[in-house]
């Protein structure tokens, strides 16, 4: 006999409870509402689903209060409402990491190529963001939008050269630096994509977060996350 929607959507809330209890290092009882004040301050995937969340606790009142037998439930949920609540439960119980999603291997470019090497690059890969390096430390990004500016302010000045500039020749006159942020592996892809709307937000548009194993700059980047990856995130 298959498993009814109400039955499959109360085990998921209840999961859900019990997840949220955890998050926020509480056992005993708190009511539903409160959990979800209380496990949003510190759990971006329930300040996602915080809305959803609020109106599940609504549908799980009608469907226990309101019950009079053992196989009659007053409301069966819709497929769509029980395959979200199923599935804010799997990423409560086992958010996707950043690691586990974006993890791959990161072109690099030493500070002195040239111009030339960097655009063959996009070119071939259609790259926007491209870290750079020198003698093993990280200096940062060289960007599409960054080459383009850098080409106008030069044809401004007058002063465009037949001599092909190096990478950190751009980036020394680039006027958008520090665009990028160094996060940990294990960073769930809620949280990065909180840190993407927060830098709009505060008017600091980043374009890109680095992945690394712990989020420190002097490390091997594992992946990189560009905004245009945000369409990844369920």
């Amino acid at each position: 006999m298959s498993i009814r929607n109400s039955e499959r959507f109360l085990t998921a809330y209840n999961r859900i409870e019990k997840s949220m209890e955890k998050t926020i290092g509480f056992s005993g009882y708190m009511p539903f509402f409160k959990l979800i004040d209380r496990a949003k301050k510190v759990n971006a995937i329930v300040r996602k689903f915080e809305d959803d969340l609020r109106e599940y606790a609504g549908l799980r009142n009608a469907i226990v209060h309101h019950r009079t037998e053992v196989e009659y439930a007053i409301a069966e949920p819709h497929d769509d409402i029980v395959e979200l609540i199923e599935y804010i439960d799997r990423e409560l119980s086992k958010p996707k990491t950043v690691g586990e999603m974006f993890q791959r291997k990161v072109h690099t470019l030493r500070a002195s190529d040239t111009l030339d090497k960097v655009l063959k690059l996009i070119l071939e890969k259609r790259f926007n963001q491209i870290p750079i390096y020198e003698d093993q430390k990280f200096i940062g990004l060289i960007t599409s939008e960054g080459i383009t500016y850098w080409l106008a302010d030069q044809y401004a000045k007058g002063d465009i050269s037949r001599e092909i500039p190096t990478l950190l020749d751009m980036y020394c006159h680039e006027n958008k630096k520090n665009t990028y942020r160094f996060i940990n592996k294990e960073l769930s892809v809620y949280e990065a994509e909180e840190i993407f709307k927060e830098s709009v937000v505060k008017g600091k548009r980043l374009d890109a977060l680095l992945i690394t194993e712990n989020g420190l700059v002097e490390e091997k980047l594992l992946g990189i996350i560009t905004p245009l990856d945000l369409i990844k995130i369920d």
